[in-house]
């Protein structure tokens, strides 16, 4: 199994992201796939141009990218994505579209087809925070987890994809005040965790994990 897994670079201001710097951290070779990692610019559709074209030169089983989420308390692998970009801040090349279809063809919404309920499940179990997301934004976030999904939807049928949020490291929130965080090498840990679980479950738990809003 090969398993393509994404990371951006950083944005919004902050001199590092930490889903690229765990990404980096990751092992070549995680129960028994082989890891390939691709760092992605923060930019709407030139980070969908660069995934497709590490697809087709890896031919990978599974793609998932991975993104920040200050604020959220643990590391959260995305269930849903919209087909909506509406940016509140300028990506990294100053672009920012507001209620633009990703792809105007496209579902109005793919679920990841990845065993998330089983990846927050281990996460826990290790001790990592971790709960299942509802929704990945809908900034690049949210724009590359629905490109992924509608890339496999409509020409990579047997691949698998999804998205994994990942909070702040400490360095990033010194001056933010209440903010949480979640030391690298957890996250680090908790990703290792998910590639894993995905490389070996099939089908997800069948648990609730839902909010009530």
């Amino acid at each position: 199994m090969k398993i393509l897994i994404t990371g951006f670079d950083p944005f919004g201001g902050e001199p590092i992201n930490p889903a690229l710097e765990a990404v980096k951290k990751l092992p070549d070779t995680i129960g028994g796939a082989q890891v390939i990692k691709l760092e992605i610019p923060t930019v709407f559709n030139k980070s969908l141009e660069k995934i497709e074209e590490a697809i087709q030169v890896h031919h990978p089983d599974v793609v998932v990218s991975i993104g920040q989420a200050g604020g959220r308390f643990g590391i959260t692998p995305e269930r849903v994505a919209i087909n909506v970009d509406d940016a509140r801040i300028e990506d990294n090349e100053g672009q920012q579209p507001v209620d633009s279809p990703v792809f105007e063809e496209g579902e109005n919404a793919y679920f990841t087809n990845l065993p998330v309920k089983a990846m927050v499940a281990e996460m826990v179990k290790a001790g990592i925070p971790a709960s299942l997301s509802n929704t990945a934004g809908t900034f690049v976030c949210n724009h590359v987890m629905y490109g992924i999904l509608y890339m496999i939807h409509k020409h990579y049928p047997h691949m698998k994809g999804g998205f994994i949020h990942v909070p702040y490291i400490p360095q990033q929130v010194v001056t933010k005040g209440n903010m949480p965080s979640m030391s690298l090498e957890d996250i680090t840990k908790g990703l290792e965790i998910c590639l894993r679980t995905m490389s070996e479950v099939d089908e997800d738990l069948k648990v609730a994990a839902g909010t009530i809003c």
